[in-house]
């Protein structure tokens, strides 16, 4: 059964450039820095970059949500970072609020700001 999510694996034809793209938006460096793959902790889930991951196309069928404390702030922050807006910021009830964004690398990206939910 699922405890609950670890790991986050974006392709990377561009290891480099892909890498130091998500320092800027982590403010991390990775933990794990290979030729094969690249993973940075994040809030102690991992964010992977692989690439050797061909046969995904660029943003994949399904969409990760992170966490961020101010959605808007955030969304803001990628723009300048380079992302482009796919969903503005929108609250979907009870003051939760998700947008979506595409990196410069063609990754959707999402972004969530839940006042109900505390990681366990």
């Amino acid at each position: 059964m699922f405890q609950g999510l670890r790991t986050v694996i974006y392709d990377a034809e561009d290891l480099p450039k892909t890498k130091a793209w998500f320092e800027k938006v982590t403010g991390k460096k990775p933990y794990f820095d290979q030729p094969f793959y690249v993973g940075f902790n994040v809030g102690g889930f991992e964010l992977g970059l692989d690439p050797a991951r061909q046969k995904v196309s660029a943003g994949g069928a399904s969409v990760a949500y992170w966490g961020v404390a101010d959605a808007t702030q955030a969304v803001k922050r990628l723009g300048k970072l380079g992302a482009t807006v796919v969903e503005p910021v929108k609250e979907v009830g009870e003051g939760i609020k998700v947008a979506t964004v595409r990196s410069p690398f063609g990754h959707v990206i999402g972004i969530i700001e839940n006042p109900h939910f505390k990681p366990d």
